[in-house]
């Protein structure tokens, strides 16, 4: 088994008297697409919030390979190589796509005070090179069409890609992935499915919040499964799809998502 890129452990966040995260422990192997399920309020928005380091844990441990990041503020996460997308669209839609993608690149892209402030040469060439490398990024997701865009002329779709290629422009050695596929129509979302297995191959390690079951069940390599903050399973797709706790507690035993999981599971 590989060597584990992440590890959590005894992780534990409360909010007043609401135990959103209790005693969470689990490893990601690097390379790994690691996806992370449970119904509203599970509290897998507030552990990707821990893992990025916007909440301070109450408890526990966070290392990022090899690196200990408990409590450190979010730009610590982000040099140690840590990306991340957000459920809600967090673009900046006064720039253009370009653009957007371009600031992303701040931890990669280093220019000294001097030549900014005299223009010299030395900027001239930091900034071709980091709009040479946002356009190859967007082309990676499949914004080749919008590459003169501004981001407020782009289809919802798009603004979800254009979330990803900036969160790949500082070269993440993990990159979470806040539903990325929610609110977008069958194909879309198969098209998400093929970029995030490309991703894993090309050597990013993903973790995956996502509603969509049949997105998940056939793009993870690991499942872990969240109940009101508690691991209630962990393990590979299909042993995850036919846990007795996690039908009755998550996917419902006669709901869709049981259905798609379960498809998924024995395809």
């Amino acid at each position: 088994m590989k060597a584990p890129l992440l590890s959590v452990s005894d992780l534990g966040k409360a909010f007043g008297g609401l135990q959103a995260v209790a005693g969470l422990s689990f490893e990601v192997p690097a390379g790994c697409i690691y996806s992370v399920i449970g119904p509203n309020g599970a509290g897998k928005t507030t552990l990707l919030n821990l893992l990025a380091g916007i909440y301070r844990p109450d408890r526990g441990r966070i290392r990022l390979a090899g690196q200990d990041l408990t409590g450190q503020p979010t730009h610590r996460f982000a040099a140690a190589g840590l990306a991340r997308t957000f459920q809600n669209l967090q673009v900046f839609f006064n720039m253009s796509a370009l653009d957007n993608v371009m600031t992303g690149r701040h931890l990669r892209e280093r220019c000294a005070l001097l030549p900014a402030l005299l223009h010299l040469p030395s900027l001239a060439r930091a900034e071709a090179r980091c709009r040479a490398r946002a356009i190859e990024l967007m082309q990676r997701v499949g914004l080749q069409a919008w590459l003169d865009a501004d981001a407020d002329a782009m289809p919802y779709g798009a603004l979800k890609r254009l979330e990803i290629a900036r969160a790949l422009a500082s070269e993440p050695l993990l990159l979470l992935l806040d539903e990325p596929a929610a609110g977008l129509n069958a194909t879309e979302a198969r098209d998400i499915e093929a970029l995030i297995r490309e991703l894993a191959a090309a050597g990013t390690t993903v973790v995956l919040v996502e509603h969509n079951m049949r997105l998940v069940m056939e793009v993870s390599d690991h499942v872990l499964v969240l109940d009101r903050g508690r691991k209630l399973a962990e393990g590979r797709p299909d042993e995850v799809a036919r846990d007795p706790r996690v039908v009755e507690a998550y996917l419902g035993a006669e709901g869709p998502a049981a259905t798609a999981a379960t498809e998924a599971a024995h395809a």
